[in-house]
């Protein structure tokens, strides 16, 4: 495996050598995710431990086969390995393509980068703590007199890693709003006077995460109304970025 050499802006590679480099960031990506999994496959009874926590108590998830304990065993680990090797994941490709943004664009870029792990296991926490106890006990009580309900492992168990997935991965939704401002993309003026249509954005967002409820969608859409606004809160402060003027607007007709 070839080591990983700094790449700049104006350094002009050949397409073997990007090919070279995409493959071992891609190799260290694929181990990163194999040692995670294989960890958490080592601890698979604490995984599992915490994700029945949102489950009544004395409701534990059931098989159907012979093999779906073990495949279900298999399937979370991958899971959660994955969630681990996230952050080495994601570093590995923003390194590929950071030589791609000239020096004015890495400025905007690399402080968002820095920030992405964090708003990612903020979104996953607030996921578990939150959201996904309030949809197991609203959807497990639905019509529950009309039903004998029982809890599949293999659908309960990608049901909590996809909402705690998707809940990570939309709250980055400021990094989004922080990038447009400092790129010079929109204003934050411009942001408060589409607030209604980024609500309802918003509305559709939660609308499609795996939590189909209207009770979890409304509690889903409260922290990313909030991540909005918090959003423009710190474009206003941080503005453009030194050295950069923003764009003029454009002059009223008949004006001097």
């Amino acid at each position: 495996m070839a080591r990983i050499r700094p790449v700049g802006h104006d350094d002009r590679l050949t397409l073997v050598e990007h090919l070279d480099e995409l493959r071992t960031r891609i190799i260290i990506a694929v181990a990163a995710f194999v040692v995670g999994a294989a960890l958490c496959a080592w601890q698979n009874r604490e995984i599992f431990d915490l994700l029945n926590r949102p489950l009544p108590e004395g409701r534990d998830p059931i098989t159907l086969g012979v093999t779906e304990p073990f495949f279900t065993t298999l399937t979370v680990s991958a899971y959660a390995g994955l969630l681990l090797a996230l952050p080495v994941i994601l570093y590995q490709a923003y390194a590929f393509l950071l030589p791609a943004f000239s020096d004015r664009e890495r400025r905007v870029v690399l402080p968002l980068m820095l920030l992405a792990p964090f708003l990612f296991i903020a979104g996953v926490m607030f996921g578990y703590l939150v959201v996904l106890e309030r949809a197991v006990e609203f959807l497990l009580n639905f019509n529950d007199e009309q039903f004998n309900i029982q809890v599949r492992a293999r659908e309960y168990y990608t049901f909590v890693v996809l909402t705690l997935m998707a809940m990570g991965l939309v709250f980055q939704v400021p990094l989004a709003i922080l990038a447009i401002t400092r790129l010079g993309i929109m204003s934050p003026a411009q942001l408060r006077a589409n607030r209604r249509y980024a609500i309802l954005g918003i509305a559709v967002l939660a609308a499609l995460l795996p939590t189909v409820d209207p009770v979890t969608m409304l509690i889903e859409m409260v922290p990313l109304i909030l991540l909005f606004e918090l959003s423009i809160v710190l474009a206003s402060l941080l503005g453009r970025p030194p050295g950069e003027t923003a764009p003029s607007e454009p002059r009223a007709e008949g004006s001097p």
